[in-house]
Protein backbone atom coordinates (compact mmCIF):
# COMPACT_ATOMS: atom_id res chain seq x y z
CA UNK A 1 0.00 0.00 0.00
CA UNK A 2 1.41 3.37 -1.06
CA UNK A 3 2.16 5.84 1.75
CA UNK A 4 1.39 3.24 4.44
CA UNK A 5 4.30 4.52 6.54
CA UNK A 6 3.23 8.15 6.24
CA UNK A 7 -0.43 7.33 6.99
CA UNK A 8 0.65 5.29 10.02
CA UNK A 9 2.75 8.24 11.21
CA UNK A 10 -0.26 10.55 11.01
CA UNK A 11 -2.40 7.94 12.77
CA UNK A 12 0.20 7.83 15.54
CA UNK A 13 -0.10 11.57 16.06
CA UNK A 14 -3.90 11.39 16.30
CA UNK A 15 -3.68 8.54 18.83
CA UNK A 16 -1.07 10.36 20.89
CA UNK A 17 -3.13 13.56 20.81
CA UNK A 18 -6.11 11.78 22.36
CA UNK A 19 -3.87 9.98 24.83
CA UNK A 20 -2.28 13.26 25.93
CA UNK A 21 -5.69 14.58 26.98
CA UNK A 22 -6.61 11.33 28.77
CA UNK A 23 -3.29 10.93 30.57
CA UNK A 24 -3.31 14.58 31.60
CA UNK A 25 -6.47 13.78 33.54
CA UNK A 26 -5.03 10.62 35.12
CA UNK A 27 -1.78 12.43 35.91
CA UNK A 28 -3.75 14.94 37.94
CA UNK A 29 -5.53 12.10 39.74
CA UNK A 30 -2.69 9.71 40.58
CA UNK A 31 0.50 11.46 39.43
CA UNK A 32 2.48 11.27 36.19
CA UNK A 33 4.84 8.47 37.24
CA UNK A 34 2.01 6.27 38.50
CA UNK A 35 0.23 6.93 35.19
CA UNK A 36 3.37 5.87 33.31
CA UNK A 37 3.66 2.61 35.27
CA UNK A 38 -0.01 1.69 35.03
CA UNK A 39 -0.32 2.49 31.31
CA UNK A 40 2.46 0.01 30.55
CA UNK A 41 0.67 -2.76 32.49
CA UNK A 42 -2.65 -2.05 30.75
CA UNK A 43 -0.97 -1.87 27.34
CA UNK A 44 0.92 -5.13 27.89
CA UNK A 45 -2.34 -6.86 28.87
CA UNK A 46 -4.06 -5.64 25.71
CA UNK A 47 -1.14 -6.71 23.53
CA UNK A 48 -1.05 -10.21 25.03
CA UNK A 49 -4.74 -10.65 24.18
CA UNK A 50 -4.25 -9.21 20.67
CA UNK A 51 -1.30 -11.49 19.98
CA UNK A 52 -3.28 -14.51 21.18
CA UNK A 53 -6.11 -13.63 18.81
CA UNK A 54 -3.99 -12.66 15.81
CA UNK A 55 -0.97 -14.95 16.12
CA UNK A 56 -2.09 -17.65 18.60
CA UNK A 57 0.67 -16.90 21.07
CA UNK A 58 0.70 -14.33 23.89
CA UNK A 59 4.20 -13.11 23.02
CA UNK A 60 6.30 -13.68 19.88
CA UNK A 61 8.54 -16.37 21.37
CA UNK A 62 9.56 -17.51 17.88
CA UNK A 63 10.88 -14.06 16.93
CA UNK A 64 14.49 -15.02 17.59
CA UNK A 65 16.98 -13.81 20.18
CA UNK A 66 18.49 -10.88 18.21
CA UNK A 67 15.03 -9.39 17.55
CA UNK A 68 14.07 -9.78 21.21
CA UNK A 69 17.30 -8.11 22.38
CA UNK A 70 17.05 -5.10 20.06
CA UNK A 71 13.32 -4.56 20.53
CA UNK A 72 13.73 -4.86 24.30
CA UNK A 73 16.47 -2.22 24.21
CA UNK A 74 14.18 -0.07 22.07
CA UNK A 75 11.40 -0.42 24.64
CA UNK A 76 13.60 0.43 27.61
CA UNK A 77 15.24 3.43 25.91
CA UNK A 78 12.16 4.77 24.10
CA UNK A 79 9.21 3.86 26.32
CA UNK A 80 10.82 3.76 29.78
CA UNK A 81 13.72 6.21 29.87
CA UNK A 82 12.54 8.50 27.06
CA UNK A 83 9.06 8.95 28.52
CA UNK A 84 10.40 9.28 32.08
CA UNK A 85 12.77 12.04 30.96
CA UNK A 86 9.93 13.77 29.13
CA UNK A 87 7.64 13.65 32.18
CA UNK A 88 10.50 15.13 34.23
CA UNK A 89 10.99 17.86 31.63
CA UNK A 90 7.27 18.69 31.71
CA UNK A 91 7.40 19.11 35.48
CA UNK A 92 10.46 21.37 35.32
CA UNK A 93 9.73 23.58 32.30
CA UNK A 94 6.05 23.03 31.54
CA UNK A 95 4.24 21.44 28.57
CA UNK A 96 5.01 24.24 26.08
CA UNK A 97 8.81 24.02 26.20
CA UNK A 98 8.69 20.28 26.97
CA UNK A 99 6.72 19.61 23.77
CA UNK A 100 9.03 21.84 21.76
CA UNK A 101 12.10 19.95 22.99
CA UNK A 102 10.48 16.60 22.19
CA UNK A 103 10.00 17.77 18.59
CA UNK A 104 13.80 17.50 18.22
CA UNK A 105 13.32 13.71 17.93
CA UNK A 106 12.93 13.73 14.10
CA UNK A 107 16.23 15.57 13.73
CA UNK A 108 18.05 13.19 16.07
CA UNK A 109 16.44 10.21 14.37
CA UNK A 110 17.41 11.34 10.88
CA UNK A 111 21.01 11.98 11.94
CA UNK A 112 21.35 8.63 13.74
CA UNK A 113 19.82 6.72 10.80
CA UNK A 114 22.17 8.54 8.40
CA UNK A 115 25.35 8.00 10.46
CA UNK A 116 24.81 4.35 11.43
CA UNK A 117 22.56 2.96 8.70
CA UNK A 118 23.29 5.20 5.71
CA UNK A 119 19.62 6.21 5.46
CA UNK A 120 19.46 9.40 3.41
CA UNK A 121 16.66 11.89 2.79
CA UNK A 122 15.83 13.64 -0.46
CA UNK A 123 15.90 17.44 -0.60
CA UNK A 124 12.09 17.46 -0.82
CA UNK A 125 11.84 15.27 2.29
CA UNK A 126 14.24 17.55 4.16
CA UNK A 127 12.12 20.56 3.10
CA UNK A 128 8.95 18.84 4.33
CA UNK A 129 10.54 17.97 7.67
CA UNK A 130 11.80 21.53 8.16
CA UNK A 131 8.39 23.03 7.30
CA UNK A 132 6.54 20.63 9.61
CA UNK A 133 8.96 21.17 12.51
CA UNK A 134 8.83 24.94 12.02
CA UNK A 135 5.03 24.80 12.13
CA UNK A 136 5.05 22.65 15.26
CA UNK A 137 7.53 24.98 16.95
CA UNK A 138 5.42 28.02 16.02
CA UNK A 139 2.27 26.44 17.46
CA UNK A 140 4.02 25.45 20.69
CA UNK A 141 5.79 28.79 21.18
CA UNK A 142 2.61 30.78 20.45
CA UNK A 143 0.76 29.05 23.31
CA UNK A 144 1.14 31.24 26.38
CA UNK A 145 0.81 29.67 29.79
CA UNK A 146 1.85 30.29 33.35
CA UNK A 147 4.53 27.99 34.68
CA UNK A 148 4.98 27.13 38.34
CA UNK A 149 8.47 25.79 37.72
CA UNK A 150 11.29 27.58 39.57
CA UNK A 151 13.60 29.44 37.19
CA UNK A 152 16.65 27.58 38.43
CA UNK A 153 15.13 24.35 37.14
CA UNK A 154 14.96 25.57 33.54
CA UNK A 155 18.39 24.34 32.51
CA UNK A 156 17.80 20.93 34.06
CA UNK A 157 14.39 20.70 32.38
CA UNK A 158 15.92 21.50 28.98
CA UNK A 159 18.51 18.75 29.47
CA UNK A 160 15.78 16.23 30.31
CA UNK A 161 13.75 17.41 27.30
CA UNK A 162 16.69 16.90 24.95
CA UNK A 163 17.36 13.48 26.48
CA UNK A 164 13.72 12.51 25.97
CA UNK A 165 13.90 13.43 22.27
CA UNK A 166 17.16 11.49 21.92
CA UNK A 167 15.65 8.49 23.72
CA UNK A 168 12.62 8.48 21.44
CA UNK A 169 14.83 8.75 18.34
CA UNK A 170 17.11 5.91 19.43
CA UNK A 171 14.07 3.79 20.27
CA UNK A 172 12.63 4.28 16.78
CA UNK A 173 15.94 3.56 15.05
CA UNK A 174 16.41 0.33 17.04
CA UNK A 175 12.82 -0.68 16.27
CA UNK A 176 13.28 -0.12 12.55
CA UNK A 177 16.39 -2.27 12.43
CA UNK A 178 14.69 -5.00 14.48
CA UNK A 179 11.58 -5.19 12.28
CA UNK A 180 13.22 -6.08 8.98
CA UNK A 181 11.35 -8.75 7.05
CA UNK A 182 7.89 -7.24 7.71
CA UNK A 183 7.81 -8.33 11.36
CA UNK A 184 4.26 -7.57 12.65
CA UNK A 185 4.03 -4.28 14.62
CA UNK A 186 1.73 -5.76 17.30
CA UNK A 187 4.32 -8.44 18.02
CA UNK A 188 7.17 -5.92 18.07
CA UNK A 189 5.13 -3.66 20.34
CA UNK A 190 4.50 -6.54 22.76
CA UNK A 191 8.24 -7.14 23.16
CA UNK A 192 8.95 -3.42 23.64
CA UNK A 193 6.09 -3.02 26.12
CA UNK A 194 7.14 -6.09 28.13
CA UNK A 195 10.71 -4.82 28.47
CA UNK A 196 9.53 -1.31 29.35
CA UNK A 197 7.04 -2.57 31.95
CA UNK A 198 9.61 -4.80 33.63
CA UNK A 199 12.17 -1.99 33.71
CA UNK A 200 9.74 0.60 35.10
CA UNK A 201 8.27 -1.66 37.79
CA UNK A 202 11.64 -3.06 38.92
CA UNK A 203 12.85 0.53 39.19
CA UNK A 204 9.72 1.39 41.21
CA UNK A 205 10.36 -1.54 43.57
CA UNK A 206 13.97 -0.51 44.10
CA UNK A 207 12.90 3.11 44.63
CA UNK A 208 10.11 2.11 47.02
CA UNK A 209 7.36 3.58 44.81
CA UNK A 210 5.55 0.41 43.68
CA UNK A 211 3.24 0.23 46.70
CA UNK A 212 2.53 3.97 46.53
CA UNK A 213 1.43 3.55 42.90
CA UNK A 214 -1.12 0.89 43.86
CA UNK A 215 -2.35 2.98 46.79
CA UNK A 216 -2.82 6.04 44.55
CA UNK A 217 -4.81 4.06 42.01
CA UNK A 218 -7.02 2.44 44.65
CA UNK A 219 -7.73 5.88 46.10
CA UNK A 220 -8.88 7.06 42.63
CA UNK A 221 -10.87 4.15 41.14
CA UNK A 222 -12.20 6.36 38.34
CA UNK A 223 -8.67 6.67 37.03
CA UNK A 224 -8.74 2.98 36.03
CA UNK A 225 -11.28 3.62 33.28
CA UNK A 226 -9.25 6.48 31.88
CA UNK A 227 -6.03 4.45 32.13
CA UNK A 228 -7.69 1.57 30.29
CA UNK A 229 -8.90 3.89 27.52
CA UNK A 230 -5.68 5.87 27.20
CA UNK A 231 -3.52 2.73 27.18
CA UNK A 232 -5.54 1.19 24.36
CA UNK A 233 -5.38 4.31 22.19
CA UNK A 234 -1.80 5.38 22.90
CA UNK A 235 0.63 2.61 23.92
CA UNK A 236 -1.24 -0.09 21.97
CA UNK A 237 -2.70 1.48 18.81
CA UNK A 238 -0.47 4.57 18.71
CA UNK A 239 2.84 2.83 19.39
CA UNK A 240 1.96 -0.04 17.02
CA UNK A 241 1.17 2.53 14.33
CA UNK A 242 4.51 4.23 15.02
CA UNK A 243 6.31 0.92 14.50
CA UNK A 244 4.44 0.43 11.23
CA UNK A 245 5.50 3.94 10.23
CA UNK A 246 9.22 3.46 10.90
CA UNK A 247 9.05 0.07 9.20
CA UNK A 248 7.72 1.48 5.92
CA UNK A 249 9.25 4.95 5.65
CA UNK A 250 12.41 6.75 6.67
CA UNK A 251 13.05 7.58 10.33
CA UNK A 252 13.13 11.34 9.78
CA UNK A 253 9.85 11.33 7.86
CA UNK A 254 8.07 8.98 10.28
CA UNK A 255 9.15 10.78 13.44
CA UNK A 256 8.20 14.16 11.95
CA UNK A 257 4.67 12.94 11.24
CA UNK A 258 4.53 11.58 14.79
CA UNK A 259 5.48 14.96 16.24
CA UNK A 260 2.21 16.63 15.21
CA UNK A 261 0.13 16.30 18.45
CA UNK A 262 0.69 19.98 19.46
CA UNK A 263 -0.85 20.96 16.12
CA UNK A 264 -3.67 18.40 16.26
CA UNK A 265 -4.62 19.34 19.81
CA UNK A 266 -4.98 23.00 18.83
CA UNK A 267 -8.54 22.78 17.40
CA UNK A 268 -9.54 20.52 20.30
CA UNK A 269 -8.36 23.17 22.74
CA UNK A 270 -10.29 25.83 20.82
CA UNK A 271 -13.61 24.06 20.27
CA UNK A 272 -13.82 21.91 23.42
CA UNK A 273 -11.82 23.75 26.05
CA UNK A 274 -12.59 27.23 24.64
CA UNK A 275 -8.93 28.28 24.74
CA UNK A 276 -7.96 31.31 22.68
CA UNK A 277 -5.94 30.55 19.55
CA UNK A 278 -3.95 33.44 18.08
CA UNK A 279 -2.92 34.00 14.49
CA UNK A 280 0.51 32.50 15.27
CA UNK A 281 -1.11 29.20 16.22
CA UNK A 282 -3.19 29.16 13.04
CA UNK A 283 -0.18 30.09 10.89
CA UNK A 284 1.94 27.40 12.56
CA UNK A 285 -0.78 24.83 11.92
CA UNK A 286 -0.96 25.74 8.24
CA UNK A 287 2.83 25.59 7.97
CA UNK A 288 2.89 22.15 9.60
CA UNK A 289 0.16 20.93 7.23
CA UNK A 290 2.20 22.23 4.29
CA UNK A 291 5.19 20.28 5.55
CA UNK A 292 3.10 17.11 5.82
CA UNK A 293 1.82 17.65 2.27
CA UNK A 294 5.41 17.97 1.00
CA UNK A 295 6.36 14.71 2.74
CA UNK A 296 3.54 12.91 0.95
CA UNK A 297 4.66 14.40 -2.38
CA UNK A 298 8.34 13.58 -1.84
Amino acid sequence: MEFIGEIAGLGTSFCFSITALVFTATGRMIGSQATNRMRLLFALSYLIVLNLILFREPLPFSAGTPRWVWLSLSGVIGLSLGDAWWFKSLVLVGPRLGSLLLSLAPIFGAVIAWVFFNETLSLLQILGILLALAGIAWVVVSHREESDSPKEHTRQGIVFGILSALGQAVGFVLSKQSMEGNFPPFQANAIRMLAAAIFVWVWALVDGQARATIVNVRAQPKSLWLLALGSLIGPVLGVSASLLAVQHTKIGVASTLMALPPVIVLPVSYFIFKEKVGWQGIAGTLLAIAGVAVLFLA
